[in-house]
């Protein structure tokens, strides 16, 4: 039965869907399979793994509003063991027509439940809001990765954030789990990033991986090719990043050893 992961962060620009697709991506070289749902109406985890958002026929805002089939709107990735459900533009106006359905808050749920089975990890791309379907996604969710990056208005909003997860667990989902925080956009060369990787740390202990994801010109030049970073370049800095990002947390889930037994990811 899959893990379902939700990446959020209400604040743009964190690398929220580079953590995303790349953490999804290197699940599947480790040979775990993975579905990404793109909840973010700006769809870039769709394209950000080779599909074109105008050009999608089903997503999940057919999902979401309509009830269709969740398995007929999964797309295979050129990643090995990665799936996708794409999102469109038409999710822009899905928390407002979601507002007179009854349940809306556990839509999300109740759609991956019926796939829950297929997979190893369901990881869920949200908005950078705290809307409606941030809501559907935390709800469906059994943890949540908070990226947050290395620059001077780290923390500005993540209290907000952290409250409305307090929310939704006491309200709609009180088995999720904060998996943990993870430090993106670090730039060795900048002193200040070395002072927000502290205070961060500070202030959140052991909620922060150890992994710390750099600035890095080919993680930020893959999506433009429609690529994930392990297909795009797979020994540059930001892939080895990601790789030992996903090996900590399948460590974290103690989920470290393959299905074969003779064989070790590390």
């Amino acid at each position: 039965m899959a893990k379902i992961i939700a990446i959020t962060n209400q604040k743009g620009g964190v690398g929220k869907t580079t953590t995303a697709i790349n953490l999804g991506a290197s699940f599947g070289v480790l040979e775990y399979k993975t579905l990404i749902v793109d909840a973010d109406p700006q769809a870039n985890a769709t394209s950000g793994v080779g599909f074109d958002p105008r050009e999608v026929t089903g997503s999940i805002y057919d999902c979401l509003i309509d009830d269709v089939d969740v398995k007929s709107l999964i797309l295979e990735t050129d990643n090995p063991n990665l799936s996708i459900i794409p999102a469109h533009i038409d999710l822009v106006g899905a928390e407002l027509e979601m507002i007179s359905i009854s349940n809306r808050e556990h839509r999300l749920k109740s759609a991956l439940e019926q796939i829950k089975d297929d997979y190893d990890f369901i990881i869920i791309d949200c908005s950078p809001s705290l809307g409606l379907i941030t809501v559907n996604a935390l709800t469906a969710a059994d943890s949540v990765i908070i990226p947050v990056q290395c620059e001077y208005f780290a923390l500005e909003g993540l209290g907000k954030l952290l409250n409305t997860i307090k929310i939704i667990q006491s309200r709609l989902n009180p088995d999720l789990d904060i998996e943990g925080i993870v430090l993106t956009l670090y730039d060795t060369r900048l002193r200040l990033a070395n002072q927000v990787v502290d205070e961060v740390k500070t202030h959140f202990q052991e909620l922060v991986f150890d992994t710390i994801i750099h600035r890095n010109t080919r993680l930020g030049e893959a999506p433009s090719f429609g690529e994930t970073i392990i297909m795009h370049d797979a020994t540059c800095k930001g892939a080895i990043n990601y790789l030992n990002f996903a090996r900590e947390v399948l460590q974290k889930n103690d989920l470290t050893k393959m299905k074969n037994k003779d064989k070790q990811i590390f």
